[in-house]
């Protein structure tokens, strides 16, 4: 599963073993005992990519694999948008702060999310 942490200074990416169910259960329950609101939709989530990254074609397989899922735009000469589908998570309605999940296979979330620490995005914008 990939799960992207939207903040008010940014996004944070990251692979999880996780089934997606498990995840939104666990997530839930502890929204009850901490009695607040969760939010829970279908939605589609963007990251923009350097367009000269290796592998980046790689994508392009998985557009074509994962057809609906995954959406590859390229945005000018130096980027692509790369959109996929999910499930958004917050707690307070209509909040651009939340958690965006997306299940593909294994190797598609593998890929993803090495191709998005080679971009250089791999710092953290949570304090851990």
């Amino acid at each position: 599963m990939l799960k992207i942490t939207y903040t008010n200074t940014g996004f944070y990416l990251e692979y999880l073993q996780d089934s997606l169910e498990t995840w939104l259960v666990d997530r839930v329950v502890l929204c009850l005992r901490a009695s607040t609101s969760i939010y829970v939709e279908p939605s589609t989530a963007s990251v923009l990519l350097p367009g000269d990254l290796p592998y980046i074609q790689n994508l392009a397989a998985l557009r074509e694999e994962y057809d609906g899922l995954i959406e590859l735009t390229p945005c000018d000469e130096e980027s692509v948008e790369f959109r996929l589908r999910g499930t958004w998570v917050t707690t307070k309605e209509n909040s651009e702060s939340g958690i965006f999940v997306s299940t593909l296979g294994a190797h598609a979330e593998i890929s993803i999310y090495q191709l998005w620490q080679s971009a250089n995005l791999g710092t953290s914008l949570i304090e851990e």
